[in-house]
């Protein structure tokens, strides 16, 4: 029998307790309560699985070494925190007694934690038809969209256009031109491609819900490599060449490491933390700001526009919508790779 959830206890779970109503409640259909029994590790010092780790039920304790150097207990204020929560991981984490954990996938969340925060657009504005929203995770938590902007994701998803398909029509032609970039929504494709020894097409693939095609095309201004055909029924999303172009085309924001970083900041730029302050409380690079994104629009005059400012979060999607957002305001910034993680121990607080 599955183990069933507590969808109140999920909410309550920091930073998912920050989410906008409608996300908190998609967001707890996608936990699945996981049951460790005693004795058994949740994860082990130095895995780099990004997934926030919550105990539910029971009782986890940190270990490092042979030394046990904490225990979290379900219930209590410090179970609403995810475990140990660095990658890698700085402990292990084993069942202390017979528990049940959940596990987000922390791109997810931090995806969700963005589209809430930088507020400029809904994702209501596009779900007209209905409020499924598995297609839009699933291409959000590819590793091709986790480059681009928040906000330039979010004006993409609003430019989309619904085509609706039957069974055996063609989507894209191998040999067209590229004209469209291509998202299944409902539905499943087939991918061919035609060769000199194979004609009538060899099959490359079956594609389904939240995969995505076409881009490769309008990238590099060359034809299409491939036949798309639909095997069922189906609803693609699609959006034109100008508007995929320009919108991965925006002027690119300023990456830094972390050495880069510590040298800017050693000649006169500040480190600006955008996550909620429970996550910069809970671990942080000394003298740090802290601006939670939400509330940057509002309190940007309170930064000084003639200063530099370093600008972090966990993956660096919040601080690059923070940096579009102050470089509106003409304020100089540069954007953490892989955010707070790459920082060096010593140079953290909590």
């Amino acid at each position: 029998m599955p183990l069933e959830i507590d969808a109140k206890q999920i909410m309550s779970l920091s930073p998912i307790n920050s989410l906008s109503s409608e996300n908190k409640q998609d967001l707890v259909k996608k936990v699945t309560p996981i049951e460790v029994k005693a004795g058994h590790y949740i994860f082990k010092k130095d895995d780099t699985e990004k997934c926030h780790v919550y105990v539910l039920q029971g009782e986890i304790e940190l270990v490092l070494g042979k030394k046990v150097i904490k225990a979290v207990k379900a219930g209590t204020p410090e179970s609403l925190e995810p475990i140990a929560h660095s990658f890698p991981r700085a402990a292990s984490a084993r069942a202390r007694s017979e528990v049940v954990i959940a596990k987000i996938n922390s791109d997810m969340l931090d995806i969700m934690l963005t589209w809430d925060q930088t507020g400029s657009y809904l994702v209501e504005e596009v779900e007209e038809e209905d409020d499924e929203t598995d297609w839009m995770f699933r291409i959000l938590q590819t590793r091709a969209f986790h480059r681009i902007p928040p906000a330039n994701i979010q004006a993409m998803f609003l430019r989309m256009e619904s085509v609706s398909y039957k069974p055996g029509d063609k989507v894209v032609a191998q040999g067209q031109d590229g004209d469209f970039f291509y998202i299944i929504k409902e539905g499943r494709c087939m991918v061919s491609r035609a060769t000199p020894a194979n004609p009538n097409g060899v099959k490359l693939a079956t594609l389904s819900v939240g995969d995505s095609f076409g881009e490769e095309a309008l990238i590099s201004e060359t034809k299409r490599n491939a036949t798309v055909t639909m095997l069922s029924k189906g609803t693609l999303m699609r959006l034109n060449k100008e508007d995929f172009n320009s919108l991965l085309n925006e002027p690119l924001l300023n990456w830094v490491s972390y050495e880069e970083a510590k040298e800017l900041v050693a000649n006169g730029a500040e480190w600006l933390d955008v996550r909620l302050p429970a996550e910069h409380n809970a671990n942080h690079i000394k003298n740090s700001i802290n601006i939670p994104l939400i509330f940057l629009r509002l309190k940007a005059n309170s930064l000084d526009n003639k200063k530099k400012y370093v600008i972090y979060c966990d993956t660096g999607r919040r601080s690059s919508a923070a940096s579009f957002l102050l470089n509106e305001k003409e304020i100089v910034t540069f954007v953490l790779r892989d955010g707070v993680d790459t920082a060096a121990a010593a140079d953290l607080e909590s």
